[in-house]
């Protein structure tokens, strides 16, 4: 090997000129680095070369050679090459050439010390730890602490010296780094830790870390940035350790953190990664927060910080303490309960809204926009009270008060804009005043305040007119499309782009009333469809195409015939015009055209199917992963990390371009043993987010063509079923949602009398073959998914397709007594909080102050409750196929669900009693033995203060009363009932009047001798007819008819009264009464018309019914 030559071509590295620089690397990596000398030639620089440059780039290299040469090099040779090292490193002045040198000596040990060599290594770096001499110190302390990361094994068993070491350097007098190298180190000690073998070292750990915060707290005051960060990882890692590592002073670290982000006189960086470990600690200790109730605090905290944002928009990307102050709040409401953010938020508004000061008022209208997402169905209830705030700062003087007012609009409009939509006639103005006021002083392109504005504006009319009817918006049709329309030429991209997705919101929502505008609008928008010269373009042809499959969908199949063949040749091409969202825009246009057309479709179906299906077998390789020099061997070619093939590359040229491109080796990313590189593959890649639109549109084209796409099915459950192991959560929930659509879908083809399911078990009346086969088959797989499932998305997903397709075809899902099992356990683990997804990373603290309590009794967030919410969806449909069965499966569940019957949150307590009233339906007669328990509960819930529990608990009562055979605790708690009704008879909130007027007709039908018809049938005629819960019309008719026919003198003296509200529950809507229910109060008509004619004359609507 020519040393001289290999010399030369490692100092071009260094050149400044990148020509010399690439063909210099290119050089040694194929004629050098291949060969062990050039590790020897690196190492002899490392230890005599005068320049920084050359030696931090030797370590680098040398670094990356030592796992593919140390061992051919000359065993005489080794002891003087490691001394050289050791005593290099020792003495060297430079940091980062210092860690460079103490990871090569690291690389070294791992391989010396598996064959038995370099036995004295780990003493001599604890002699040097403690000697006299910081620079020793500093290096012996980092490279133990290189040591324990990359040799696990072979330090474990040190952990008590090392602990005992690092419990002294901790506090070193002289030295900042020897410090910082102890935090370190100890931070990699706590991930090898087994706290429940080894507790004396757990202790160990627990008393050195106020000293580790006294570290970060120097480091902070010294305005030291490399050292504070380094020491806020060193805590992100202990939070991602076993949770006992961090408990004993978890609430005292956690004001620190609070203290520290509230601080104004601190650096912006320490205070935002302060706020950034806090977010950390409300996603993985969610429960220990909960239980600590800092939520409060945290939020308030927050909210100051967010004065201090100025002008700044809050959708900047910049890293800011303002806007990690709004992150966090995010977080919070997601994660904690209303009680604990949302409800202290609006508590502590007025003072920020009101204030003479817009950076408080733009604050508080942040913080409340921020918390939408988190909280929705809280927000929801206070919508009444903020929206008349949120309109009045929309109206502020100051610009960036209104801006922030306008995000607020987007965020409710996006989360509850079907609520929001009712006060569309003083929102709609002010949205369209305030865009036509940016559009017209609008300066040019670099007027970035008003395109911003027009953009926020555009998207908040997207958001809001999905909550509106057809009817309602078709009366801002007139100004809301030309101002749509103008925009499509403006110059900038994203304007364009956000006028054309708020048209194809607005006509998916108008529906019909869009068909005027409709031909205007596409010949408008037809360039769109095919342009391709560049990103912005490719984008904005995404959003046209999905705004036209919007549009399609409004005006239906007959006005847009004409655009559909082109259409269907442009989002072809775009499959090739490498660009992922364009691919997953034609999947969704397709999806949109299989929707409107149905078998008119059939022609494309083969094309289309063949394109999606190659896209759901697509190799998942669009990942290069730079693993360094030790993986060579792998170089090129595609390796499986975590279900999804990646392609590994080699070390890159830009390492070795220059020293000064070398990364700070401070970090414990470099160590070439760390699983970041891999850990990173986590990350979702393009080919996954297109398979996730993709196999939901599958279930698009099932659902709406499901003859035609009989003789693909098989091929697509061969495709789908892996999917539902997926590593992205996105594609197992979406294949998952697509196998039962495709069950759902054959099932729609058997025969009327198979469809017509009769509840219990075994089955009453069986399913073809194939689709007892089809259903097997997704059951199982489905369900071992969701016992396991991590993500609380897909589980929700998972909860509520299986309770639809239980509705839809019955018992024969579950028909195998081993689906039937997982499913009751998985049901069970729900309600108990004990699934996967719902197990925060560390136990609740019963050291805290609600922690002793039955996990089942502690608050949710809105979004924890969606699991438990679409779980009881699930038991819903098993009690309607189950059917008296199901008392078996009740009893299993019945504490549960009581136990949210009384929660504190009126949203659960009302779901609970809802899913009561469905369980004792269910049951029937069955449910004789719980009516004594499930009367206690309903009755106390019949004086809740929220209208929808108690709404759902008459309804609930009645049920029971028709249904139990318990006569002794009916009789026992009838009077009660009774006396409690006729309160509720008056109340029109959420269907409160109707459900007891349904519970009125079920206690006279069942118990006619209990009830004094002459007081009650008076008051029960007084509110007909029902005018939300139709469905009970059926319990009041059904009893009002049987009365009549007995000639019960009550009721006949009504007769009056009853004849306008029988013509008014027989005219539309036709919905009011089922089938049956219609027959018996048409048969009353003509009952009276025989005995009153004279009577039933007075109304036409009647007359039309007795000539019919």
């Amino acid at each position: 090997m020519d040393t001289k030559k290999f010399v030369q071509l490692f100092g071009e590295v260094l050149a400044p000129d990148t020509a010399r620089v690439k063909a210099a690397t290119a050089t040694l990596k194929s004629e050098y680095y291949t060969l062990p000398e050039s590790l020897t030639i690196l190492l002899q620089i490392l230890v005599s070369e005068e320049s920084l440059s050359l030696r931090q780039l030797a370590a680098t290299q040398a670094r990356s050679l030592v796992p593919k040469h140390w061992k051919a090099l000359p065993d005489e040779q080794k002891p003087q090459i490691r001394q050289h090292i050791l005593e290099r490193t020792l003495a060297e002045e430079q940091q980062l050439v210092r860690h460079g040198e103490a990871r090569v000596i690291t690389a070294i040990a791992k391989i010396d010390l598996s064959d038995g060599d370099w036995p004295d290594l780990f003493d001599t770096l604890v002699q040097a730890a403690g000697s006299q001499t910081p620079r020793h110190r500093e290096v012996g302390t980092y490279i133990l602490f290189t040591s324990i990361e990359a040799l696990e094994e072979d330090m474990s068993a040190k952990i008590p010296q090392l602990l005992d070491l690092f419990g002294k350097t901790i506090n070193d007098p002289q030295s900042a780094e020897v410090k910082i190298n102890s935090m370190l180190a100890l931070s990699r000690i706590a991930i090898l830790l087994d706290t429940e073998e080894d507790q004396a070292s757990l202790k160990t750990i627990q008393d050195l870390i106020p000293q580790m915060v006294a570290v970060l707290k120097a480091a902070i005051d010294a305005s030291d940035e490399d050292r504070t960060t380094q020491c806020f990882e060193v805590f992100q890692t202990l939070l991602g350790c076993d949770s006992a590592v961090l408990n004993k002073h978890f609430k005292d670290l956690v004001q620190f953190m609070t203290n520290i982000a509230a601080d104004t006189e601190a650096d912006e960086d320490a205070r935002t990664q302060a706020i950034s470990f806090l977010m950390q600690c409300v996603r993985f200790r969610k429960l220990k927060m909960q239980g600590l109730r800092v939520g409060e605090q945290l939020t308030l905290k927050c909210l100051e910080i967010v004065t201090e944002m100025g002008d700044a928009d809050a959708d900047d990307e910049e890293v800011t303490t303002g806007r990690s102050a709004l992150a966090l709040i995010d977080v919070l409401s997601e994660s904690l309960p209303p009680s604990q953010v949302v409800v202290p938020l609006l508590q502590n508004l007025g003072p920020y809204v009101n204030s003479p000061d817009p950076d408080r008022r733009k604050a508080g209208i942040l913080a409340l926009g921020t918390c939408v997402e988190g909280a929705p169905d809280f927000i929801n209830t206070q919508l009444h009270e903020i929206f008349p705030l949120v309109l009045r700062l929309f109206q502020d003087p100051e610009d960036k008060v209104r801006r922030a007012a306008l995000d607020t609009i987007m965020r409710l409009a996006e989360d509850l804009a079907e609520d929001l939509g009712k006060e569309h006639a003083k929102l709609m103005p002010a949205l369209v005043k305030h865009l036509d006021t940016a559009m017209k002083q609008l300066a040019g392109p670099e007027d970035t305040k008003n395109m911003d504005t027009i953009k926020a504006c555009c998207n908040a009319i997207d958001a809001l007119v999905d909550g509106l009817e057809s009817d309602v918006l078709q009366g801002y049709l007139s100004e809301l499309v030309p101002r749509m329309s103008k925009l499509f030429t403006h110059p900038d991209f994203k304007i364009k782009a956000a006028a054309i997705g708020a048209l194809g919101a607005i006509a998916a929502s108008s529906k019909e009333a869009f068909t005027p505008y409709f031909e205007q609008v596409m010949n408008a928008l037809s360039d769109y469809v095919q342009i391709k010269d560049s990103e912005d373009e490719l984008d904005l042809r995404c959003t046209t195409c999905d705004a036209m499959g919007a549009m399609a969908l409004a005006v239906g199949a007959e006005p847009f015939q004409r655009y559909v063949r082109p259409l269907m040749e442009a989002t072809e091409e775009a499959l090739h015009l490498d660009h992922p969202k364009l691919r997953e825009t034609s999947f969704l246009f397709w999806g949109n055209m299989a929707k409107v057309y149905k078998g008119e479709f059939k022609p494309f179906l083969e094309g289309v199917i063949k394109a999606i299906f190659e896209s759901l077998e697509s190799e998942e390789s669009d990942l290069d992963v730079e693993l360094g020099e030790e993986a060579a061997d792998l170089v090129g070619k595609e390796v499986t990390i975590g279900g999804r093939k990646v392609k590994v590359s080699a070390f890159t040229d830009d390492e070795l371009a220059a020293a000064d491109d070398i990364e700070d080796l401070d970090g414990m990313e470099e160590d070439e043993d760390d699983d970041s590189d891999w850990a990173d593959l986590q990350a979702v890649t393009a080919v996954a987010q297109e398979k996730e639109i993709a196999v939901e549109v599958v279930g698009d084209i099932v659902t709406h063509l499901t003859r035609d796409y009989i003789p693909y099915i098989e091929k697509t459950v061969e495709i789908i079923l892996p999917m539902t192991e997926h590593s992205y959560e996105g594609v197992r929930r979406g294949a998952i949602g697509t196998l039962y659509r495709l069950y759902a879908a054959v099932w729609g083809l058997q025969p009327d009398e198979i469809q017509k399911w009769k509840p219990g078990l075994p089955l009453k009346q069986k399913p073809t073959d194939e689709v007892v086969k089809l259903g097997e088959v997704i059951a199982t797989a489905s369900l071992a998914v969701w016992s396991e499932e991590e993500d609380r998305a897909t589980v929700t997903e998972i909860n509520r397709n299986l309770a639809a397709t239980l509705k839809l075809t019955g018992p024969s899902l579950i028909s195998n007594p081993q689906n039937l099992t997982s499913l009751s356990k998985t049901v069970i683990s729900f309600l108990n909080k004990q699934h996967t997804c719902q197990l925060d990373m560390g136990p609740l603290d019963t050291a805290s102050s609600p922690d002793d309590l039955d996990p089942g009794v502690i608050e949710s967030s809105e979004y924890d409750w969606l699991v438990i919410d679409t779980a009881l969806d699930v038991i819903v449909s098993l009690s309607q196929v189950l059917g008296p069965s199901f008392a078996e499966f009740y009893k299993l569940i019945e504490k549960s669900v009581l136990r949210f019957a009384s929660s504190s949150e009126s949203y659960e307590r009302s779901t609970a009693v809802g899913v009561l009233a469905e369980c004792i339906r269910g049951m029937e007669a069955s449910v004789t033995p719980y009516t004594s328990s499930l009367f206690k509960i309903l009755i106390h819930r019949l004086q809740d203060e929220d209208a929808g529990v108690k709404s759902n608990a008459v309804f609930a009562i009645g049920l029971l009363i028709a249904n139990s055979e318990d006569e002794r605790e009916i009789g026992k708690n009838f009077n009660n009932v009774l006396a409690k009704l006729e309160p509720l008879l008056g109340e029109d909130e959420a269907r409160t009047k109707d459900n007891a007027a349904g519970c009125v007709g079920r206690m006279i039908s069942n118990y006619q001798d209990k009830v004094p018809l002459g007081a009650v049938l008076p008051a029960l005629v007084s509110v007909l007819p029902l005018k939300e819960d139709w469905e009970e019309n059926e319990a009041v008719w059904g009893c009002l008819v049987r009365l009549y026919s007995e000639g019960e003198p009550t009721i006949l003296g009504l007769t009056p009264k009853m004849l306008p509200i029988l013509e008014q529950v027989l005219g539309p809507p036709e919905e009011q009464l089922d089938a049956e229910t219609r027959e018996q109060v048409v048969q009353l008509v003509k009952f009276l018309y025989g005995k009153q004619p004279q009577l039933v004359k007075k109304y036409s609507g009647l007359m039309a019914v007795v000539n019919a």
